[in-house]
């Protein structure tokens, strides 16, 4: 076993020494792999080293050229830039010279030139706002060409400054008809012959037109003036050439047109007597329906008086007379006195009939003036709210107040006075009734006491 053990031993160190043999021989050839492939890459590395060194030294010959080159440039520039700067002043100097001459030889001209440039300046705000303007636009672009020059004006352009002022002058005196396009109050254009009426007045079809200097635009009057104006600016309209019409004329070129229409109308005045101001007319309707009922009732039976008067003999009960002359028919055997009573009696039934609705009218001539007296202490109430609340730094603010204590005062004054007016009338249709029945009533008592003293 010994011997056994000992060979097993031997055999295991051989075979170990074997392997290690094989393993040097190959860790060797791999070293000089290595190193074959180092020097390799050392000759490579070099020749990239110097080819990169190479490509520096011309670039460095290049950028050297460059610096060289600026450098020359450099100072030519600076050289032609102290040229400049001779050459600058001495323009400078050229110029002060030449300014001073050309003033020298101006003279007077500036005056003039100054002169012109105001003048056409002021001639272009006036033909802009012209209502020429509107019939022959764009005169004004010559004259602002005038007024922004700095040079003196050319003898042409003087002409158009006097032609512009001359046609100005001429076409004010005339009154001119042409077509426009009217903007209409929508903001729909329509075509309308128009006529001019000097520098004043704009009309068509549709009355009165305004002239914006600023859009260019012509447009009609957002309310026309009163009728009998309208009239006249119908009546220039057809007026032949040559013939003559009288036309109410706006001298400040629409503005009085323009205040007329903020101008209240007299519905409008109405309605600002708030519901004070209703009532008033409440009593005024009602009063002048009273007045008229009461009128038409005492024309019919003023009528039927008047024919029972020539038929006195046969009564008619359809009309106070009638059957006043019916109470005497039926007591004409009584006394006097007695027949007197019944006389009497019967006017008296007929009176209220009669003056029936007279003292209602009477009654609201009264309260008319007191209700405005009323509405005015309402809107002054309101106006110290007002100034409470707001101040008195708008106007506008109590303007509806008021309005309101003045227009009330006004409305109750005007009811008041038609009321008493046709109080009056009523009231002495009345009496000239009651007068012929008292008149017919005294003449049959007289006549019934006579026939009994005889």
């Amino acid at each position: 076993m010994k011997k056994l053990f000992k060979g097993l031993a031997v055999s295991a160190v051989l075979s170990v020494s074997a392997g290690a043999a094989l393993n040097a021989h190959a860790d060797t050839a791999a070293l000089d792999k290595i190193l074959e492939q180092v020097k390799q890459e050392r000759i490579s590395s070099g020749k990239i080293n110097k080819q990169r060194e190479q490509e520096f030294l011309s670039a460095r010959a290049d950028k050297q050229a460059l610096l060289n080159t600026a450098k020359r440039d450099l100072a030519a520039e600076e050289a032609r830039g102290d040229r400049l700067k001779k050459q600058y002043a001495q323009n400078e100097a050229t110029l002060a010279a030449k300014e001073a001459e050309l003033e020298t030889a101006k003279g007077t001209l500036g005056e003039m030139f100054g002169v012109v440039r105001r003048a056409a300046s002021e001639t272009i705000g006036s033909i802009e706002a012209s209502l020429v303007s509107a019939e022959k636009p764009g005169r004004e672009e010559v004259l602002r060409s005038l007024a922004a020059a700095k040079e003196l004006p050319t003898t042409r352009e003087l002409e158009e400054l006097w032609i512009g002022l001359q046609t100005e002058m001429t076409e004010s005196a005339k009154v001119s008809s042409f077509e426009a396009k009217v903007a209409q109050l929508d903001g729909s254009e329509v075509n309308a012959k128009v006529t001019r009426i000097g520098n004043f007045n704009l009309i068509s079809d549709q009355g009165y037109l305004i002239y914006h200097p600023e859009t260019k635009q012509i447009q009609p009057l957002g309310r026309q003036p009163d009728g009998y104006v309208l009239s006249s600016a119908d009546d220039l309209q057809s007026t032949a050439a040559g013939s003559y019409a009288g036309f109410y004329t706006d001298p400040t070129r629409g503005s009085i047109l323009r205040l007329n229409t903020q101008k209240a109308t007299h519905e409008e005045r109405f309605h600002q007597g708030g519901t004070v101001g209703y009532l008033i007319a409440v009593l005024l309707v009602i009063g002048f329906i009273i007045a008229i009922i009461r009128l038409a009732d005492l024309t019919v039976t003023t009528t039927k008086i008047k024919s029972q008067l020539k038929n006195l003999n046969t009564p008619n009960e359809n009309n106070p007379l009638g059957r006043i002359l019916k109470v005497y028919q039926d007591n004409k055997d009584q006394d006097v006195e007695n027949l007197e009573l019944k006389l009497d009696e019967a006017i008296l039934r007929e009176t209220p009939r009669i003056e029936a609705g007279v003292n209602i009218i009477k009654i609201f001539a009264a309260i008319a003036p007191l209700m405005g007296l009323l509405g005015t202490v309402v809107g002054m109430i309101e106006t110290f709210q007002q100034i409470t609340l707001f101040g008195t730094g708008d106007p506008k603010i109590m303007a509806g107040s008021i309005s309101m204590a003045l227009v009330t005062t006004a409305l109750g004054l005007i009811a008041a006075l038609p009321l008493i007016l046709v109080h009056a009338i009523v009231a002495s249709r009345s009496k000239s009734v009651l007068h012929i029945l008292d008149e017919q009533s005294a003449g049959i008592i007289a006549a019934h006491a006579e026939k009994e003293k005889a």
